[in-house]
């Protein structure tokens, strides 16, 4: 007789993932939130400030896909100078490795646009519905008007915010009047809506509606942090040894006495972390480095008469050892921090240097393929080129376009070309040499292009001179 089966293929497969549980996060006050805060006001001043500020009579910061050109205050930056952006990438990453190997995860606790727009949407509907007890008995409750009418009002205020984000990151790429004045007539692009309600509903959803699960299940650098970690990062740690083992007692009993920790049990740190995790716990990938619940252990433990810091920011060693602020210090430089900020510097510099060294005007050379090499009148051997100029710099300007390399060689004509501020120009340029000089070949030739009125301003750009049989 076949044994019945004690859980269907289905049961299993299910069993293997945790049903989300939802969150009902208290609010805390505390040095560490008020630097959250502190944080939340700085990212969203920049994020929503920029695009109105004004620079040279233009926009400050635009990304201009249209003119393919990159505005960023007094810079001015093409599509040739996408090694830029390269360099910006690569430093990116190596402060990600070299402050996460210092101090974990700071980045996500403080500065993460996750971390950012949850908190601001957290604090919206704490605003609209209430603390943490009243959000979870208006969830309890039963659909009524007034329950209607408060989510409603929560979710329009959300989709409101959500919305002018999503337009604001539009600005950066679409020059600030002119999106307006389309928007007053409801006549965006379809790109610029398709960004716009793109943007504005992953807001919505991730810091509206997902919230931990993203920081928890979505997000790579939870799950590679471990790697630049090692027992001196510094961390939010449960001092165990000091709080165990934990237990409620009356206030101003000590502790060693009735055989307990310092630590109450009363679950503070649980109930303000936004992950929902315990630290008690030790460390976990879903620990955000926020701090929440250091500023409520502290506030119990200030209440009850005992030292703050049972949780606090230590490292590994620190709390093994029974080590002070100096100890923990003295750890901060092993090798693995010098390498990280040795490359960081060095790529620091290297961006610094090529800014600093960028030229204001260049010179692309193309050959006219249609017609190699000619010979015209007068005993002169002829070939075609297109010059593109590009004027880098937020003047106009004159340039005065001449040749060398080859003797006898000359322009047809004396060209000149006056230039708007930021702008490229193409100039077809035939070059002449006598044909009594060349013997059919290649020839290096270099065009040399003049600023007016700037004795520093040159560029010399080589191309091939043919000379066909």
């Amino acid at each position: 007789m076949s044994e019945r089966p004690t859980e269907s293929a289905v049961e299993k497969e299910q069993s293997l993932y945790e049903k989300r549980k939802k969150l009902y996060v208290r609010a805390i006050d505390g040095r560490f939130q008020r630097w959250r805060w502190f944080f939340v006001l700085l990212t969203q001043a920049i994020y929503y400030g920029l695009p109105w500020l004004d620079w040279n009579g233009r926009q400050a910061v635009l990304f201009h896909l249209v003119e393919r050109k990159f505005y960023l205050f007094g810079w001015v930056f093409w599509p040739q100078d996408v090694f830029f952006l390269a360099l910006i990438l690569i430093l990116s990453a190596y402060a990600l490795f070299f402050f996460t190997t210092i101090a974990g995860r700071l980045w996500c606790g403080y500065a993460c646009p996750q971390t950012v727009y949850t908190e601001i949407f957290m604090w919206l509907e704490a605003w609209i519905e209430g603390d943490h007890n009243a959000r979870r008995k208006l969830d309890q409750q039963p659909w009524s008007g007034r329950k209607l009418l408060v989510r409603g009002t929560k979710y329009a205020v959300w989709v409101a915010v959500s919305l002018w984000t999503g337009f604001t990151l539009v600005m950066y790429f679409t020059p600030r009047e002119e999106l307006l004045a389309e928007l007053a007539t409801l006549s965006l692009g379809p790109w610029e809506w398709f960004w716009t309600f793109f943007y504005a509903g992953f807001t919505f959803l991730l810091a509206g509606i997902l919230r931990e699960q993203v920081c928890k299940y979505m997000c790579p650098y939870a799950r590679f942090q471990g790697v630049m970690f090692d027992p001196d990062t510094l961390i939010i740690t449960y001092d165990e040894r000091r709080g165990e083992p934990r237990g409620p007692r009356r206030r101003g009993v000590d502790p060693r006495a009735v055989g307990l920790g310092d630590c109450v049990d009363c679950g503070m740190c649980v109930q303000v972390c936004p992950t929902g995790i315990d630290i008690r716990n030790g460390l976990q990938y879903e620990c955000i480095g926020c701090a929440a619940c250091v500023d409520a252990c502290n506030e119990v433990m200030e209440r009850i008469g005992y030292p703050r810091g049972l949780i606090r920011y230590s490292t590994e060693n620190a709390v093994t050892y029974g080590w002070g602020r100096a100890e923990m210090l003295r750890r901060v430089v092993r090798p693995r921090v010098l390498i990280y900020g040795g490359l960081l510097l060095l790529f620091t510099g290297l961006l610094v240097y090529k800014i600093a060294t960028r030229p204001d005007l260049r010179v692309d050379v193309l050959r006219d393929r249609a017609t190699l090499a000619r010979e015209v009148a007068g005993g002169w051997i002829e070939n075609v080129y297109t010059l593109r100029l590009m004027n880098m710099t937020e003047r106009p300007r004159r340039f005065e376009v001449t040749v060398e390399g080859i003797e006898g060689v000359r322009l047809a004509r004396e060209t000149t070309v006056e230039m708007p501020a930021a702008a490229t120009e193409s100039v077809v340029v035939a070059v002449q040499v006598p044909a009594e000089r060349v013997k059919p070949g290649r020839y290096d030739l270099y065009f040399r292009v003049q600023v007016t009125g700037e004795p520093k301003g040159m560029a010399r750009e080589h191309a091939t001179f043919l000379v066909t049989p």
